[in-house]
């Protein structure tokens, strides 16, 4: 039994794609882009001696330069993933980047693989493009779950602020500098053009609207409608916070009672293709007494038909709106 190292040297390439692609990230614009940090974008900028304004256009220009970049047909998934995880480079600097990637992995393909020149060249490409877009959306996922889990706690702290009298500006001002990245950062860039004179509330829209938060979209709409008729914000903005918690209790009680089906669902439409995978490795002649007859590549379209219609039917049956 012959066991071939091509399929693992492409799962490697591939690797190497996303590592290579998240340590440029990192290397270009610091630790300070990084999720984890205590210590959230805005004010690291801020400490390295950068001026109020100055920090307030770089974010600004990071939150919004993927938007224009949705009327490009091709470009268009790719921006609104890259528009809600915040990525910093520029959509011109993501293509150029899908595209040295492309060459980096038709490169380690060439190297490390005997593939035909038309197969790497078609590979190669998919893991330029696909390592980026991967990347991207993982950064999008994990980005948005923190602003979740980090919304509830602060806008308590609004509260607490409003409470002992600091008004509303300073309260987002107190958010601002307390709480980490992500939401840190989205709600010091509302404090700054806020004390450059734009409406707190359009501000507070715009946010929701560029992240495409429900949640957001709640609190703008608590602030605008106070501002308008009247009354008091920290009750107002109390109870949204129990609002919001409650619909996140209850966005990760679907998720535990949904994750048994959504596993099953990837072990059933995964596992046709480890075994082909599979078969293949422990005996590359497997197909070939099949592989010329007439029925064999219509059979391959109607397996394939079938793994499509059942990824789909499985995402549909663990897809609960809530």
């Amino acid at each position: 039994m012959n066991l071939s190292a091509e399929p693992i040297i492409y799962g490697l390439v591939f690797v190497a794609v996303l590592v290579l692609v998240e340590g440029l990230y990192l290397t270009i614009f610091g630790r300070s882009i990084s999720l984890n940090n205590r210590v959230n974008r805005r004010l690291t900028l801020l400490e390295k001696g950068g001026r109020r304004e100055e920090v307030l256009e770089q974010l600004r220009k990071e939150m919004t330069q993927h938007l224009k970049s949705r009327r490009v047909p091709l470009y268009s998934i790719l921006a609104h993933k890259a528009q809600k995880a915040n990525i910093a480079f520029t959509p011109t600097q993501l293509v150029l980047l899908m595209a040295g990637l492309g060459l980096l992995a038709f490169a380690g393909l060439s190297v490390g693989t005997a593939a035909s020149l038309p197969i790497r060249i078609v590979v190669g490409a998919a893991m330029g493009v696909g390592g980026v877009y991967v990347w991207v959306n993982n950064k999008a996922k994990k980005r948005l779950g923190l602003i979740e889990s980090q919304l509830p706690e602060a806008i308590e702290l609004m509260v607490r602020s409003l409470r002992v009298g600091h008004p509303f500006s300073s309260a987002i001002g107190i958010v601002a500098r307390e709480v980490p990245d992500p939401l840190g950062s989205e709600m010091g860039v509302i404090a700054d053009e806020a004390a450059y004179g734009r409406d707190m509330s359009e501000s507070l829209k715009a946010m929701a609207e560029r992240l495409d938060m429900q949640d957001l979209r709640f609190l703008a709409v608590a602030v605008t409608i106070q501002r308008q008729a009247g009354g008091n914000l920290a009750e107002i903005l109390d109870g949204l916070a129990k609002v919001v918690r409650a619909r996140f209790r209850l966005f990760r009680r679907v998720k535990a009672i949904t994750a048994e089906a959504k596993w099953s669902g990837m072990f059933l439409s995964g596992f046709p293709l480890a075994a082909l995978v599979g078969i293949n490795l422990m005996d590359p002649n497997y197909y070939d007494e099949v592989r010329e007859t007439a029925v064999f590549i219509p059979a391959c379209f109607v397996v394939g038909a079938f793994l499509t219609v059942n990824v789909i039917v499985m995402r549909a049956l663990v897809n609960i709106k809530v």
